[in-house]
């Protein structure tokens, strides 16, 4: 994900400034039709898991799936940590991921470029992801807690600093430290909800974790509003200090994620 993130914006940007947006996005169709053909071409090895309760045909009862699905809810809302780690993850999807949409906004009229200068951005922002994903890598189970309170004050500040600064190279110079946390709280965060996880119920965990990407617009929509009224930087500027709250409160309010390893 982070390599798909360094080199395909700086590729979009190009085609899009060349042959137009229409032919891009006749592209990315092109491309999602092929990964489904792709996908259709991997072989069923015929591999199946039993249920631990009832026989393999009530696994297929709707009754059963609610059931699973209640049980997983239940399992989360008494498991406090991975409650924890389920807001930070929530918290930063909606507000720290809101400023990819509202990029556009300061190529075009904050820094006055066009789309290619975007895809060079982003791409600079992947660059730090990859380099966070080897970081975060090579650590180990160590300081893994410290981490990812680091990661999301990481974002939170670069975020309020490309708000104050309206200038292209110091955006272009700060989404690296924003790619790394990005990058941190993505990987650190998935792999303490799975390690925290009961094997019986990490499936049913990750789904729920997985769900954030959904709620996106719960940040997106009052971030664009807002751009309406206060602009682009007002915009994320208030988004950011709202990030770097919440970690606060989570640093705070929260030791034993801090003391996690």
């Amino acid at each position: 994900m982070s390599f798909s993130t360094l080199a395909a914006p700086t590729a979009a940007g190009l085609l899009y400034e060349f042959i137009g947006p229409g032919k891009v996005y006749l592209l990315i169709t092109v491309l999602n039709f092929s990964s489904i053909i792709f996908t259709m071409l991997i072989k069923n090895k015929g591999y199946s898991v039993a249920p631990k309760n009832g026989s393999a045909s009530d696994s297929n009862r709707p009754s059963v799936l609610i059931s699973d699905m209640l049980q997983g809810l239940k399992y989360v809302r008494n498991n406090s940590f991975i409650l924890i780690l389920l807001a930070i993850a929530l918290s930063t999807t909606i507000l720290a991921q809101p400023f990819r949409f509202i990029m556009p906004i300061f190529i075009v009229d904050i820094y006055g470029l066009k789309a290619d200068s975007m895809g060079l951005l982003v791409s600079v922002m992947g660059l730090g992801a990859l380099m966070g994903s080897i970081y975060i890598a090579s650590l180990g189970n160590r300081l893994r807690g410290k981490v990812l309170l680091i990661s999301s004050y990481l974002s939170g500040f670069s975020l309020l600093l490309i708000a104050a600064v309206p200038l292209y190279l110091f955006a272009a110079l700060i989404m690296l430290p924003l790619g790394l946390g990005d990058a941190g709280r993505r990987s650190v965060n998935m792999a303490l909800i799975m390690e925290e996880a009961e094997e019986e119920y990490r499936g049913r965990v990750m789904s729920i974790y997985m769900l954030n990407w959904g709620l996106m617009p719960l940040g997106v929509l009052p971030a664009g509003l807002m751009a309406d009224w206060v602009g682009g930087q007002g915009s994320i500027a208030v988004l950011a200090v709202l990030l770097i709250l919440f970690t606060v409160w989570i640093t705070f309010k929260h030791p034993e994620i801090r003391r996690y390893q």
